[in-house]
């Protein structure tokens, strides 16, 4: 009898191990596909940052040119037209930097699924561990 009852040990023992062997591995494929997505979205937003500057760069030559002079006509002194036009600018392009600096934090780059789920594996196999020594 205590042969039957060592291989039937053995045998759990490798079950749970195979299992616990599959949830890893499970994990860390679950790990690099989203890290792989959320790399994805950091490229987008560093070619919304590119494509920001390229935009105020072409835009402030042409249309900084434009306002001014129409603020000009309009009996503003060409320095103060300069001034507010260049201003404006700024502000616009703060606000697109803004918004794709905040895109790029480390917290959004996470696995966070990942986290959750490790977390709830442990739970798991805690809960699962204190009811088999019951």
């Amino acid at each position: 009898m205590p042969d039957k009852q060592n291989e039937s040990t053995s045998g759990l023992i490798t079950e749970v191990l195979r299992h616990v062997s599959g949830l890893v591995r499970s994990e860390v494929d679950l790990a690099r596909a989203e890290i792989n997505e959320n790399l994805r979205q950091a490229g987008v937003a560093i070619g919304m940052i590119i494509a920001a500057v390229a935009l105020a760069l072409t835009a402030l030559n042409v249309l900084a040119a434009a306002i001014s002079a129409g603020l000009t006509e309009l009996g503003l002194e060409p320095g103060w037209s300069a001034l507010i036009v260049g201003v404006a600018f700024a502000l616009i392009a703060w606000a697109l930097l803004a918004r794709a600096l905040n895109a790029l934090k480390l917290s959004s780059l996470a696995p966070k699924r990942t986290a959750e789920n490790i977390k709830r594996d442990t739970r798991a196999m805690t809960g699962a561990t204190s009811h088999a020594e019951r």
